[in-house]
């Protein structure tokens, strides 16, 4: 899901600015309501100096209506490269997967075996036959929930936050638990959790399509404001080589001269190999390039109920293990 968009408040920039600068190791004073007063060395410095030497500077923030040239280096206004510079200082490196454990909404018990079986029946159609092969016990659910800051970069640049969660298991979409994550609490686990190891080819693949799906709409419409304006700028292009390589043509042709037919033989030679660089670059020019920055990464480990089950699909019966997982009601096997 994506992220709603913050308005751009200058006062709790200033905030965020202070609090995430001293998280750094800097010096902060609020001089003025809009203005901050910096002296940062180190990790906070790189912002403005790659050596990360001793720099001072007084931050203003102005309001987002103000009018006048903007100074990058001393003032925050939206889309600001250093509001992105420092997010990234902030970011650990490498990136941490942190564990959390969600608590039981309600008293933990095993679904009742009509319930079980139609919520089955309504995840795998076409079975006939169902039933348990084993009691229910308890287990655990693994989830990967991540948050992704994804990068468009087109004729404009377009950013947008995506928190994306999937099962650890078989890879599926949880889109219940990405949109509901923020009223969900923790819990203390009651005993040992056996982790389960990250498959990153997998979970590379899995974050790479649902990321996909997300700018899906997005990039649509980028995209077909970027071919008009492509077509355009081609069509430009094709004009005045078509022109000029005419006009080329038509002076060899008036000339006896067999120099004179030569270089302009040789020019129109490379008026084509221009054209075609043109073109080129044309094309790279209208490129869409979509990079995803990943910010945070979170395993979540969830209460489920394991059994074995006896199912009959196509007139095959066969015993699985699978997972029912109570806060989506959802089968995994």
């Amino acid at each position: 899901m994506k992220l709603p968009r913050l308005p751009h408040e200058p006062a709790a920039l200033v905030d965020f600015y202070q609090a995430a600068l001293e998280h750094l190791g800097a010096l902060c004073e609020r001089t003025w309501f809009d203005r901050l007063q910096i002296v940062a060395e180190g990790r906070a410095a790189r912002l403005w100096k790659p050596d990360g030497s001793l720099h001072e500077v007084e931050l203003q923030f102005p309001a987002p209506d103000s009018g006048g040239p903007r100074d990058a280096e001393r003032e925050v206004f939206p889309g600001c490269p250093l509001t992105f510079q420092l997010t990234d200082a902030l970011r650990p490196q490498p990136l941490a997967l942190e564990r959390v454990v969600l608590a039981d909404e309600n008293r933990p018990h095993p679904p009742e075996a009509a319930v079980a079986e139609k919520l089955w029946h309504a995840q795998y159609s076409g079975t006939t036959r169902w039933r348990p092969a084993t009691p229910f016990v308890a287990a655990r659910h693994f989830s990967l929930v991540a948050l992704v800051r994804c990068e468009i970069q087109a004729i404009d640049q377009h950013w947008s936050l995506c928190r994306l969660a999937f099962s650890l298991a078989d890879g599926a979409g949880d889109d219940a638990l990405a949109e509901a994550f923020s009223f969900f609490r923790a819990a203390n686990a009651d005993g040992p959790i056996a982790w389960p190891a990250v498959d990153a080819a997998r979970c590379r693949e899995w974050l790479a399509a649902a990321v996909t799906e997300e700018v899906a709409d997005d990039l649509n419409a980028m995209r077909l404001r970027q071919e008009s304006h492509l077509r355009r700028e081609l069509a430009r292009v094709d004009d005045y080589f078509a022109n000029y390589q005419r006009e080329l043509s038509e002076r060899a042709g008036r000339s006896r001269n067999e120099g004179t037919k030569l270089k302009a033989g040789e020019r129109l030679a490379a008026a084509r190999a221009e054209h075609e660089r043109r073109r080129a670059d044309q094309v790279q020019r209208h490129e869409i390039r979509v990079l995803p920055h990943l910010d945070a990464l979170l395993m979540v480990a969830e209460t489920a109920w394991r059994a074995e089950v006896v199912v009959t699909r196509h007139n095959e019966t066969q015993t699985v293990s699978a997972l029912f997982i109570p806060r989506s009601r959802r089968w995994v096997c």
